[in-house]
């Protein structure tokens, strides 16, 4: 009883970051089990078979909001499918020693990739409810997001929900109910590929997933709420840096690396963290053209200033 309680306890903090920034419920969920003691191969595989019934939902629920663009689902979700099928057999044909270094290394490239992403140049917002890209690049980038989120125990949003907003050419709404209901495809896949190299272990931690999947259900009404009330900027900042905090630590564990290093390197990841938060806290504060750091403001305001004596003439 106590475990379940754990597991939906990481569950809840999965989703709570999923929730509020539409992406890393795999790298966080990844992350805490990995730190609770769970090998890198079978904290994926609990992960993603925890995500296929999350993911159904939150797709089901996108199509009913009319966020998803099924060209985009099918552009990135298949050759996402395919590189989670690779990820995942290759992950189970690592030891836990040679695969904790691996994954954690996945881990924290991706909480760096975070943490940047979200303070130093947020993600663009545009209207488009269907998405001008083309197989030739949604292809690759699915690839290799589905390589990368079972390999590493996650990453499918951080990077496709991040690159297709980084184009500015899709609504946000539809990257990311189409990047959600595409993720179904990834975790199946991947679930299956664990269940091929892992064997019966893979469906050995059902407890986990029991956990995971509880956790994720009672968490979603307050991720809604959190990220109403708290900055996108600040949040993802926020998360990217716990998920290279924890992850340096097991790369330090890994390479048995202590004493002055270890100390230093804590330092250094806490002093960026804090510039970090600090810079994407002062973020939230501008206005869009601020924040920007172009002049569309002051364009429009001198454009008024100059039309207005106009206006005021021919009435």
């Amino acid at each position: 009883m106590f475990n379940l309680l754990l597991f939906t306890l990481v569950g809840v903090g999965a989703q709570l970051v999923d929730g509020a920034l539409g992406m890393a419920f795999g790298v966080t969920a990844t992350t805490l089990l990995m730190i609770g003691g769970l090998g890198p191969a079978q904290a994926s595989a609990a992960v993603h078979l925890a995500e296929v019934g999350t993911t159904l939902a939150s797709g089901v629920s996108h199509w009913k909001f009319k966020n998803i663009d099924w060209k985009l689902v099918a552009k990135l979700g298949v050759p996402g499918a395919v590189g989670a099928f690779i990820g995942a057999t290759v992950l189970s044909g690592l030891s836990t020693e040679a695969a904790v270094p691996i994954t954690a290394t996945i881990l924290l490239a991706i909480g760096i990739y975070v943490a940047l992403r979200f303070s130093v140049r947020p993600p663009a917002v545009a209207d488009a409810r269907t998405t001008p890209h083309t197989a030739r690049f949604l292809s690759p980038l699915g690839l290799f997001g589905g390589f990368i989120d079972a390999s590493g125990g996650g990453g499918w949003g951080p990077i496709t929900t991040s690159t297709l907003l980084s184009r500015g050419k899709t609504a946000p709404r539809t990257v990311i109910g189409s990047v959600s209901a595409s993720e179904f495809l990834v975790a199946s896949a991947a679930s299956l590929g664990f269940l091929v190299g892992l064997g019966r272990e893979s469906a050995g931690n059902l407890l986990v997933v029991a956990g995971l999947a509880l956790g994720g259900v009672i968490a979603a009404p307050f991720a809604a709420w959190l990220v109403s009330r708290v900055p996108a900027t600040l949040l993802g900042t926020a998360v990217g840096g716990v998920i290279v905090l924890t992850n340096a630590q097991k790369l330090f564990k890994s390479f048995d690396i202590t004493g002055a290093v270890t100390v230093a390197g804590y330092l250094a990841i806490l002093g960026a963290w804090a510039a970090l938060l600090f810079y994407a806290w002062k973020r939230s504060t501008l206005t869009p053209a601020e924040a920007e750091g172009d002049f569309t403001g002051v364009e429009l305001a001198v454009e008024n200033e100059l039309t207005e004596p106009a206006v005021k003439r021919e009435r």
